[in-house]
């Protein structure tokens, strides 16, 4: 008994004085249990919310050892190694059913849901405070597959935010001016929070269109072992591109927008490419990622084409996104046609098949 005291006591001693080093300075040691009160939460290797030091995730309903906390962070101990954990994520009380997701409990990223946990934008998040349109929520459901691959894919429905085009957003987080054309020209140091996105020549809505897609694209890749984190399941959510692109950075392991282009031509499909320009190339966090995003990019038009998808020219196209602006994960904007492209069913299941076979092949699966 006097060795597990003085175990406890020289434990929770080097706690403190790591927890000091890191900088949590008002500290309140512990010596028990958490639980993990989220379908997914990272844990990191400081008490800082970077791009470099996520270590990991842990599942809804995990117990942690842990041995401090300050307000906003928590610091567990994790296979003898010292991790932090976002404080707002964790109870003391065991979850009812771990490893389930529950219905009825409430967190600081949303309600659980029957389907999957709700997620919303946190204030802790980088680059969340330059999102203007932030109230909705996306939704992260777990693959119950035997094979799982321990990834979270972001499917992001393009457009489908009421009155997003009313509202401007910063196109860079360090204040430049956009360096290409699109939607917003180039020149520009603000851009439409969300635009309306064009209208197929049969009549139907983009939006509508994106919308059908990233359900059958979320089924295939539910069946294939990936996590899916949902970024729109409905006509209408109050997330800006901004706040959609934080809420993946820090949700899933890569980001990827689905749209059809506003050209005539029945074009076929293209990524948006991180733009040669080296002054964009070297602004943060482009300079960390833009090499990730084009892989990706590559990555599901290697997939489409396999699937005998049309690829338009050489299968991408420069262009500076608020989106691939603001990632910290591999992320894209991937164009599936134009407003003359078959949209169909049928249609909608071989793209599915080939942004899955894109997916496979950026994780190497």
């Amino acid at each position: 008994m006097k060795r597990h005291n003085w175990l406890k006591k020289h434990t929770l001693g080097l706690a403190a004085a790591l927890l000091m080093t890191a900088g949590m300075s008002q500290i309140a040691l512990a010596g028990d249990s958490v639980y993990v009160n989220t379908s997914s939460l990272r844990y990191r290797t400081s008490a800082q919310i970077k791009d470099n030091n996520i270590a990991g995730n842990l599942s809804y309903g995990q117990k942690l050892e842990r041995v401090g906390t300050s307000g906003q962070w928590t610091m567990i101990l994790l296979n003898g190694k010292k991790y932090y954990v976002s404080s707002a994520y964790v109870t003391s009380k065991k979850p009812a059913s771990a490893g389930a997701v529950q219905t009825t409990s409430q967190t600081a990223a949303g309600a659980q849901t029957s389907g999957g946990t709700a997620i919303a934008l946190s204030s802790n998040y980088k680059y969340a405070n330059y999102s203007k349109i932030n109230s909705g929520t996306a939704t992260l459901y777990r693959s119950t597959a035997s094979n799982k691959k321990n990834k979270v894919v972001c499917v992001n429905a393009g457009h489908g935010t009421n009155g997003g085009g009313s509202v401007k957003t910063q196109c860079h987080p360090d204040g430049s001016a956009k360096v290409t054309g699109g939607t917003t020209g180039a020149g520009a140091t603000s851009a439409v929070a969300v635009s309306s996105g064009m209208t197929f020549a049969d009549g139907t809505a983009e939006s509508k269109v994106t919308l059908a897609m990233a359900k059958v694209l979320k089924t295939k890749l539910l069946n294939a072992g990936y996590d899916v984190l949902m970024i729109r399941e409905s006509d209408d959510v109050q997330l800006d591109n901004i706040a959609r692109t934080v809420i993946a950075n820090n949700n899933a392991d890569c980001h990827i927008a689905l749209h059809w282009d506003s050209t005539s031509s029945n074009k076929g499909a293209f990524f948006m490419s991180v733009p040669s320009n080296a002054t964009y190339r070297a602004m943060e966090p482009v300079a960390s990622h833009w090499k990730q995003h084009n892989q990706l990019g590559e990555s599901l038009i290697s997939g489409l084409k396999s699937a005998g998808v049309k690829i338009y020219s050489k299968g991408s196209m420069e262009m500076d996104l608020t989106q691939t602006s603001y990632s910290t994960i591999p992320s894209v904007d991937i164009e599936l046609g134009d407003k003359a492209s078959d949209h169909s069913g049928a249609t909608l299941e071989t793209l599915a098949n080939g942004l899955l076979a894109g997916v496979n092949i950026f994780f190497g699966q």
